[in-house]
């Protein structure tokens, strides 16, 4: 090992910035410690595990992973076009090459598992007290799990590393079985499970506790069951299927145990749904715009808080926030997601339906107006020198017919377009802004919200524990799961049998979780991408029509804003071609 590790203080601890202690910054100088010191001074050797944390990103980088996705279009392109068209190569991963989403790369994944192996040889040999290194050790566990699942997630079956290679050391090594990587992910989970506490407390908030690692396993298993896994059709002429799925798995056994491990975080007793019974459908929609802005609730198994002096790439409000506002729109929702919000009686929502037709923002689900920034929503006021042309704060992405001193009618284009009076560059080409995540309260032209962003909440246990109970025809189960986010979400709950519950339920994880870094590998493990994920990005086109009684028509008019493509070897990205070509044991997923 090299005799001095380098140690980003400023970086790593702004994940924790309650636990810092200012004395130890001064011992020595930031750029690097000798060996001995990290392992034998515990602040030190926590600055080391921060640092891992920091690997694990967060899904408010600029683009996000909903735009790789039917929810969200990135108006500014930074070479997501190439995954939304199914055109990766090994050579060009587009957006998920660079910096853009770095806890989905394969290099960046495997520097933090090296530094979560280091750890781990030397924690045990540390003179701390038995307590610190317990709940140390049982992160580094996590952590190197977490590391393995975005891995396994996105590209399959991966070569499971525990040691640390040394210069000289073969590195060279095959990539293991899918099933052994979901295992090994599963052990660790256990082992992160047994040594944390359920809950961090004081200067220790923040960090992994036993419901994120048990939160961590039960996804994985559920990934585990899903039907990517035991399908072969999409890998015809690949000839190590073990690397891309299960080979000969009882697959009624796999939902049993992703069933179970949901149900053991719902037995811990620790969690609940945020806000779980409104009294109001307002109150479902400030308690589900609530459960987003705040850093500790009940909901919350596991977040990455923020603070508006670091950054890390974030600055979630200004990235996507409307242009009239001075922000710059970045992730736009789609149509494709604003129709599967259903009516507030729980109907589908039908273009077709003549009242649905001239006005669709009207009685839908309450978790559309906490999620979506739509035209004609109430926002916060405008900047200083928009306040003229418009003092109440409405969001306008439509054009409108407006009468001039002369009594000549004019069409007047929104604030928030592309046509925008304000700034013509920056304006969604959908329609629609993100409101979820987003703190009405920050003015995000100048400041940066401190908005957490959730790893795992206990809205997603119910879900799995949800979707496995399907699979196993256990509905009475599933349908309690559902009802209880939908009753929090100020929904009517369902009694749907057979199909109709699980496509129900697709539909209810949609909006449930919604941007939460879900829907890109949903699509993918429940194999509906081709139908999904091929069908071209919509917006909306608005247009009031003035009356003679000085009110307005509306037409609403759904547009294509970008072209998409889907292409069957998108199931999995491509193994980089740097790292082929460092390991020649490494085989390539199919398709590439």
């Amino acid at each position: 090992m090299n005799k001095k590790l380098s140690i980003f203080f400023l970086a790593s601890l702004f994940l924790f910035a309650s636990a810092c202690n200012e004395d130890f910054l001064d011992k020595k100088p930031l750029a690097g410690f000798p060996e001995d010191d990290v392992w034998n001074d515990p602040t030190l050797t926590e600055a080391f595990l921060n640092d891992i944390y920091r690997g694990l990103g967060h899904g408010m980088y600029e683009t996000m992973l909903a735009s790789h996705t039917d929810e969200t279009h990135f108006i500014h392109n930074y070479d997501t076009r190439q995954v939304v068209e199914s055109i990766l190569t090994p050579t060009d991963l587009g957006n998920f090459n660079g910096g853009r989403l770095p806890h989905f790369q394969w290099n960046d994944s495997y520097k933090r598992i090296r530094a979560a192996n280091i750890f781990l040889e030397k924690i045990d040999e540390t003179p701390f007290e038995e307590d610190l290194k317990k709940r140390m050790k049982g992160e580094a566990h996590f952590l190197r799990a977490y590391f393995y699942h975005n891995l396994v997630r996105l590209f399959g079956g991966v070569p499971i590393v525990t040691k640390v290679y040394e210069l000289g050391d073969d590195f060279l090594v095959e990539r293991n079985t899918l099933k052994e990587c979901i295992d090994f992910i599963a052990v660790e989970c256990e082992a992160a499970a047994s040594l944390l506490p359920l809950r961090q407390e004081g200067a220790n908030v923040g960090r992994a506790n036993k419901g994120a690692a048990m939160a961590l396993k039960a996804r994985m298993l559920l990934y585990a069951a899903s039907d990517l896994y035991h399908t072969t059709g999409w890998t015809s002429g690949f000839g190590n299927p073990e690397l891309v799925g299960y080979v000969g798995a009882d697959r009624n056994q796999l939902w049993r145990d992703a069933k179970d491990a949901a149900k053991a975080i719902i037995d811990l007793g620790a969690y609940d749904l945020y806000n779980r019974t409104p009294n109001s459908q307002e109150d479902a929609i400030q308690g589900y715009t609530d459960l987003f802005l705040s850093k500790q609730n009940e909901e919350v198994i596991f977040n990455r808080f923020f603070l508006e002096k670091r950054d890390d790439g974030y600055n979630f409000g200004k990235h996507n926030g409307p242009n009239g506002y001075h922000n710059w729109g970045g992730n736009t929702p789609l149509q494709n997601l604003i129709d599967d919000y259903e009516m507030e009686d729980g109907s589908l929502f039908d273009w077709d339906d003549p009242a649905h037709a001239a006005a669709p923002y009207k009685n839908r689900d309450p978790r559309f107006y906490a999620s979506i920034l739509y035209d004609g929503a109430k926002w916060r006021p405008r900047p200083s020198d928009v306040i003229d042309m418009d003092s109440e704060g409405i969001i306008q992405t439509g054009q409108y017919e407006r009468k001039n001193s002369s009594g000549e009618i004019e069409v007047m284009e929104g604030l928030d377009t592309r046509k925008s009076p304000i700034e013509d560059w920056n304006g969604s080409y959908s329609g629609y802004y993100l409101r979820k995540f987003v703190d009405v309260n920050v003015d995000h032209q100048f400041f940066k919200q401190e908005t957490p962003w959730p790893f795992f909440r206990y809205g997603e246990i119910l879900l799995n524990y949800a979707e496995a109970s399907i699979e196993l025809g256990e509905e009475d189960d599933a349908r309690m799961a559902i009802n209880m986010i939908r009753e929090r979400a100020g929904m009517p709950t369902i009694s749907d049998t057979g199909a109709d519950l699980k496509q129900r339920y697709r539909n209810e994880r949609r909006v449930e979780m919604a941007f939460e870094e879900q829907r890109y590998f949903d699509a993918r493990r429940w194999m509906i991408a081709p139908d999904v994920l091929s069908k071209d990005a919509q917006g909306i086109q608005i247009y009031a029509k003035l009356n003679g009684d000085n009110t307005h028509t509306y037409t609403y008019t759904p547009i294509v804003v970008q072209d998409r493509g889907w292409n069957d070897r998108m199931y999995l990205l491509p193994i980089p071609q740097g790292e082929m070509e460092k390991n020649n044991k490494l085989i390539q997923n199919p398709g590439y």
